[in-house]
C-alpha cells in the first residue's frame, strides 16, 4: 500500500539562476490527497517549483515540508516523492517489468519480491500482459503506464508529475486524464501536476495553481479560478473572458455570457472581425470602437437565428451580473 498521505507546503520557495528569479518565494499549501495541477505559460517558473520538491534542483531560499519534515537536504529517494517525467524516461535496454522493479532494486530488495510489486503495479494499470517487452514495442499511452507503475512502485507519499500528457495525441491524452484522476484517487496521495494547459488543469485538479513570471497569480479550484479570475493575466490566460477596459479598471465578462443585437440598440458598438464555427458553438470576433477586443461564444441555434458575418455592426450586450471585477 502507499505511504501514509501527507501536507506539502512551500514556504518562501525561491529558485535564483545568477541574477535571474526563476521562483520568487512562492507559499503554498498541498493538503494531503490532493490533484494539484501547477499552471502556467512557459517560464513561468512551475517545472524549477516541481524540481526543488522533487530535489532535483537546489532550493535556492526558503523550506520544502512533507508531512513535518523540511525536505530541503534530503536526496529525492529519501524524501517520500516519486518524478514522472515528461518523455517518460524508461531504460530502452530493460523489459517493462524490470523498468517498473529498477528503483527496488537500487533500494536492494531480494529479487523474487521486487518482481512481485511490479507486477502488482502492472496489473493495477492494466499492462501485466506485456511485462516482458522492451519500450520500444510499446504505444506512446502503454509507455505512459509503465512509467506511471515505476513511480508508483515506491509507495510515494506525493508523485510528481512533469507534463505527462504532452506527448501523446488528443484522443490518447483525454483518455490518459481519467486514468491519471482514477489512480490518484485509488491511491490518495497527492499528485502535483505540471502543465500549460487550462483544459488539462481544469479536468484533472481539485486546486490549480496559476503561475506567473515565478510567482503564484491565484489558488483554487478550477470552477473558482474559471469564474473570479482575480486578475487580467488570469482571466487571460484562463480563456473565455473578456478584458474590458473602464475608467481605469478592468473587469471580465466571459465569452458565453455575450450576446448580440443588431447596430444602433443598446450595448457596446462593435465591429465583427472574424466569425469562427465550432459545431455546437460559434465564436464571434469584434473590435468596439475604443480598439478593445471582444468574442462571444454563442450557441448554434442562436448564431442561426441571427447570424453576423465579418464587417457587420453590431451592439455587444451583456448583463451586470456578469461582469467580474479584476485587481491591477
Amino acid at each position: 500500500m502507499p505511504n501514509q498521505a501527507a501536507d506539502l507546503e512551500l514556504a518562501a520557495v525561491t529558485k535564483a539562476y545568477g541574477e535571474t528569479i526563476a521562483v520568487d518565494k512562492v507559499s503554498l499549501k498541498i493538503p494531503a490527497g490532493t490533484y494539484c495541477c501547477l499552471l502556467g505559460p512557459s517560464g513561468c517558473g512551475k517545472s524549477s517549483t516541481l524540481r526543488m520538491i522533487a530535489g532535483h534542483e537546489f532550493i535556492s531560499d526558503g523550506d520544502v515540508m512533507i508531512g513535518n519534515t523540511v525536505v530541503n537536504d534530503l536526496p529525492p529517494a529519501r524524501r517520500g516523492t516519486a518524478m514522472m517525467f515528461q518523455n517518460y524516461a524508461l531504460f530502452p535496454h530493460l523489459s517493462v517489468r524490470d523498468n517498473v522493479a529498477f528503483s527496488l532494486k537500487m533500494a536492494g530488495i531480494a529479487k523474487a519480491e521486487r518482481l512481485r510489486r511490479a507486477g502488482e503495479l502492472l496489473d493495477l494499470v492494466d499492462m501485466a500482459k506485456y511485462g516482458d517487452r522492451l519500450p520500444s514495442q510499446l504505444s506512446g499511452g502503454q509507455q505512459q503506464r509503465v512509467a506511471l507503475a515505476r513511480a508508483l512502485v515506491t509507495n510515494p507519499t506525493v508523485l510528481l508529475l512533469d507534463e505527462p500528457l504532452s506527448a501523446l495525441d488528443p484522443f490518447l491524452r483525454i483518455r490518459m486524464r481519467a486514468e491519471l484522476k482514477r489512480y490518484q484517487r485509488d491511491f490518495g496521495i497527492s499528485f502535483v501536476h505540471v502543465t500549460h494547459s487550462q483544459e488539462e488543469a481544469m479536468a484533472l485538479a481539485d486546486m490549480v495553481v496559476v503561475m506567473n513570471d515565478g510567482r503564484i497569480e491565484q489558488v483554487g479550484s478550477p470552477r473558482e479560478v474559471f469564474n473570479a479570475p482575480k486578475t487580467v493575466f488570469v482571466a487571460k490566460f484562463m480563456g473565455g473572458h473578456n478584458v474590458v477596459p473602464e475608467a481605469g479598471r478592468s473587469y471580465a465578462v466571459r465569452a458565453d455570457r455575450i450576446r448580440l443585437a443588431s447596430s444602433g440598440e443598446p450595448g457596446s458598438a462593435a465591429t465583427v472581425t472574424d466569425v469562427e464555427y465550432q459545431g455546437m458553438t460559434v465564436h464571434v470576433a469584434m473590435t468596439r470602437e475604443d480598439g478593445t477586443d471582444l468574442l462571444a461564444t454563442l450557441a448554434e441555434s442562436d448564431f442561426d437565428r441571427a447570424p453576423v458575418a465579418v464587417g457587420d455592426r453590431v451592439a455587444a450586450t451583456w448583463q451586470p451580473a456578469d461582469r467580474h471585477e479584476l485587481a491591477a
